[in-house]
């Protein structure tokens, strides 16, 4: 869409979270002229970035009823993407070699990623805009506006009325337990990743983990260091796989997926294995929920989808009141808040106007279409995969700001390739020193960084 006519109006905006989304989101409606509120129930910024070790008493997340522990970061957390890829655009994620308090591996810990969230924050002057320890209970439009209640740590509530709302509040509270047949009256201990924090408790123990990708992996691989036997089910298997891996402490298998649960404690898997296993351990992913939104019926959350949402952004009939930053899943992740939040911001702005709600409207179906005719199943619908750059390059023309630099989703790309390829070791073996130095070139060359280093991060091999 094309820049607006009108005159640029500055609005009163609740950001719900302060974590990675909600401080970009900060930021660039400060920048563009808005009045910024953010809310955010933890002491400090960084969102999902900040390490608990406690964990839920529901140890799978799906009593409605538990206290909620919104952590979902292992003590052994590493990031799963280059550090260079995974920075704010013009507050690039490099190395702190002056402080040696701080991690300057290529593939930090979850510390340094909460401790460079902390610094953007700091330098943005963001954390004035916070309300710490206050949690958004409710949200709901009132006569073209919007009204907020929020509670403190006192337990007091308030109502509050804004212009707008932009949700920040992250997707990796809600566990997704996928369904095992005949797990009901499996007789073992089951947790979800969400809840996973060190591999103590699995001492000898056999371990089931069913998931494979980033947390499965690392998780798997941390519990082998401790456990008796792990299994990992692996839907992306083909039906018949049975691999032993002599890596890291030779008592890891690579399976297919789970074809029953057994009453005696034992799980068959799809390759015709079975083990009697203590525990299973839930590496499956996340669900949306927004418990806090009333919108009166409009909005609602079916497959895991969250619809009706415009570009994953705003839905179409409460536009541009209500928008969200951060759902879709993809690998650069900071880049698509900072992007997605510049969008925010000039709409609300009237720099950049949305199509007509109808037009909104059928351009989603048109999406949920094409979803279907190409058998992608509405659970995945905010799941970009490799149209991802595509997507990021759309909002970037339609809110007038760069687009992605190549090399950015090149170290995505190479990165996810080693993680498959090499789940022991991607994390401090590469082949992509080009990529490395095209991005400190790139800091260097926009000022972001004072001197070009004299050398880069080295690979382990």
């Amino acid at each position: 869409m094309a820049p607006a006519q009108n005159l640029i109006s500055s609005k009163h905006v609740a950001v719900i979270g302060a974590g990675a989304s909600g401080l970009i989101a900060a930021r660039e409606l400060h920048r563009e002229g808005h009045t910024v509120v953010v809310f955010e129930r933890e002491k400090q910024v960084g969102g999902l970035w900040i390490y608990s070790p406690k964990s839920e008493s529901d140890p799978l997340g799906l009593d409605p009823t538990r206290p909620i522990v919104h952590s979902s970061v292992y003590e052994s957390l590493r990031t799963n993407l280059p550090r260079e890829c995974m920075g704010f655009r013009d507050f690039p994620f490099v190395p702190c070699v002056d402080d040696f308090s701080r991690d300057s591996r290529r593939y930090p810990s979850h510390r340094e990623v909460l401790a460079y969230l902390q610094d953007f924050a700091r330098e943005f002057k963001i954390e004035k805009m916070v309300r710490f320890e206050t949690e958004v209970v409710r949200v709901e439009p009132v006569d073209g506006k919007w009204r907020v209640r929020s509670k403190n740590s006192d337990d007091l509530s308030e109502y509050e009325i804004f212009d707008a709302v932009v949700v920040c509040s992250g997707h990796y509270t809600e566990p997704y337990v996928a369904h095992i047949p005949g797990i009901k009256s499996w007789p073992g201990k089951q947790i979800h990743s969400h809840n996973y924090r060190v591999p103590g408790p699995f001492k000898n123990e056999v371990v089931v983990v069913i998931g494979n990708f980033a947390s499965g992996a690392d998780i798997s691989r941390d519990v082998a260091k401790v456990a008796k036997e792990v299994h990992v089910a692996s839907r992306g298997s083909e039906a018949s796989t049975y691999e032993k891996l002599s890596v890291p402490t030779n008592n890891l298998w690579i399976h297919s997926e789970i074809e029953t649960a057994c009453d005696d404690g034992s799980i068959v898997f799809k390759n015709g294995k079975a083990v009697r296993a203590d525990t299973v351990v839930y590496c499956t992913g996340y669900k949306y929920k927004f418990p806090f939104l009333e919108t009166n019926g409009y909005m609602s959350i079916d497959d895991n989808r969250v619809e009706p949402l415009y570009k994953h952004v705003f839905p179409p009939a409460l536009a541009p009141g209500l928008s969200f930053v951060g759902l879709p899943g993809m690998g650069i992740q900071f880049v698509m808040f900072e992007i997605q939040s510049k969008w925010v911001a000039a709409v609300l702005s009237g720099r950049v106007t949305l199509p007509a709600p109808e037009k909104m409207m059928e351009d989603l179906i048109a999406s949920y279409a094409m979803l279907e005719a190409l058998g992608i199943p509405k659970r995945y619908t905010h799941k970009l995969g490799k149209i991802q750059s595509n997507y990021l390059e759309w909002v970037a023309e339609e809110c007038g700001c760069q687009p992605v630099e190549p090399w950015r989703t090149q170290q995505v790309d190479r990165g996810y390739g080693r993680l498959g390829s090499n789940p022991e070791n991607y994390r401090d073996e590469w082949d992509d020193d080009n990529l490395i130095k095209e991005a400190y070139e790139d800091f260097a060359s926009k000022k972001l960084i004072s001197f070009l280093p004299s050398y880069f991060p080295k690979s382990g091999r």
